[in-house]
């Protein structure tokens, strides 16, 4: 089994590491002023046509269906659809309904395709910090997906506002172009979406954890370890699907809840990164016990029945590529993976001989301690206290050292020597820690 959400904390190991900086700096874009609201300009205004002319379409989904409720953020998607297009661009502004020309909510960007810029209600563009400055989201230069056929998406996350703030409105205006390097051909979208505020508040049903949905976070195998990377699976878990924000790291610590929704381990509160309706991924908090603990979810005060996870001391496990291939990389952060198991990204099977490093949670303590629930500071390494012992195709590979990652937290950097005699192909991997196992059927591809 393999989820998606485990790649944005993987694809962290190289933000953290290398380029965060970078990723996140403004690339080129339109600035603000042209989603189509009242008033404003659209991408009409630089590419050639007639809104709405042509056969495709703009769409944006939202995971509260047309509505929303205060303070609770969505995990927002748009979508523009046109045939035989290939290069893409939006931008979206939301607003009150009753006044077009005032903010509603904030928006926030959760990977590299989106950017965030603000202006005043004249459009003067301004620092995003400015009181009441109107936020437009729109692609940056990767996020123009150039050869991309028919399709894009992008998606990023809307808190709404705190207390129930009327309809609110989202201008979004959406170019598909042929990528020939000139505005004839281009086609401009231009849509609104309407948001009416939710009167359930939070009294829908109860959350519920599914029977054996307390797992791994990276094996999906039903044993944690704690200060690991814990998965649980079920429904009603959440009112709406993000991850946390870096405003919600605080001095290094992590959150215990997400728009009110939190997780307790044996009677401890566990460290919330992701939430959505089906899923929630948490850090387990440090306990000192073992075997049988009860785990619940609380949904904004509702909680879900307890069910039943067992506690060890150990749960190695790698994270995984394509839900096959352990996620490894070499010393200067390029891949180790079959060249062709990316697409647009570079990658390199590993070579018998080479140091590589495995990415993984579970290896159990460190030296010195890390208390769960904090960001691990670069400045102190957190040595594995048990180094494990790992395996490729039955070969003991050399153990070079092991660590948690710094800035982040319950990620572990497993280094090894791929053994001289390791033959070409996809050789299983497995670690052991104080005896227990990592999953088998995971893989590293080796190539001479």
């Amino acid at each position: 089994m393999f989820n998606n959400r485990w790649i944005s904390i993987v694809q962290t190991v190289t933000f953290f590491t290398c380029a965060h900086t970078l990723i996140w700096a403004r690339q080129n874009g339109m600035g603000p002023g042209y989603s189509g609201a009242p008033g404003e300009r659209n991408c009409a205004a630089c590419h050639s046509g007639t809104v709405n002319s042509g056969p495709g379409s703009v769409s944006i989904a939202f995971p509260g269906g047309s509505s929303y409720t205060p303070g609770v953020a969505q995990h927002v998607k748009v979508t523009i659809s046109d045939s035989g297009q290939r290069r893409w661009g939006f931008q979206l502004s939301p607003r009150l309904a009753n006044d077009n020309r005032s903010r509603a909510g904030a928006l926030s960007i959760s990977d590299g395709m989106t950017q965030i810029s603000c202006s005043t209600a004249s459009l003067a563009q301004t620092n995003c910090s400015t009181s009441g400055a109107l936020q437009f989201i729109e692609n940056t230069s990767a996020g123009s997906r150039p050869g991309t056929v028919e399709t894009v998406t992008y998606e990023f996350d809307w808190t709404p506002p705190a207390s129930d703030s009327g309809n609110i409105d989202f201008y979004v205006d959406g170019f598909s172009a042929n990528n020939d390097g000139r505005t004839s051909g281009d086609r401009t979208y231009v849509k609104t979406f309407t948001l009416t505020p939710s009167t359930g508040g939070s009294g829908g049903p109860r959350p519920a954890i599914s029977q054996g949905g307390v797992v791994n976070g990276a094996s999906f195998a039903p044993n944690i370890t704690q200060g690991s990377w814990v998965t649980i699976q079920g429904t009603n878990l959440a009112g709406a699907s993000r991850s946390w924000r870096a405003e919600e790291i605080v001095d290094g610590k992590l959150p215990t809840q997400l728009d009110g929704v939190g997780v307790n381990i044996n009677g401890r509160a566990a460290f919330v990164n992701y939430i959505s309706p089906t899923q929630i991924n948490v850090q387990a908090p440090s306990d000192s016990g073992l075997g049988t603990v009860q785990v619940e979810v609380v949904n904004n005060g509702a909680k879900s029945d307890s069910v039943v996870a067992q506690l060890q001391q150990f749960s190695p496990a790698f994270f995984l590529w394509s839900g096959k291939y352990a996620v490894a990389t070499r010393p200067d952060f390029t891949y180790v993976a079959r060249a062709d198991l990316f697409q647009g990204l570079a990658s390199a099977p590993a070579r018998p001989g080479e140091t590589i490093i495995l990415w993984g949670t579970g290896f159990g303590a460190t030296a010195p301690e890390m208390p769960a629930g904090q960001i691990v500071d670069r400045s102190s390494i957190r040595n594995v206290a048990a180094p494990p012992v790992v395996r490729f195709g039955g070969l003991v590979a050399d153990y070079i050292g092991g660590a948690l990652s710094p800035d982040f937290a319950g990620l572990y950097q497993i280094a090894v020597r791929v053994p001289d005699s390791t033959p070409d192909g996809d050789i299983a991997v497995v670690a052991e820690s104080g005896g227990i196992r990592s999953p088998d059927n995971v893989f590293v591809t080796v190539q001479r």
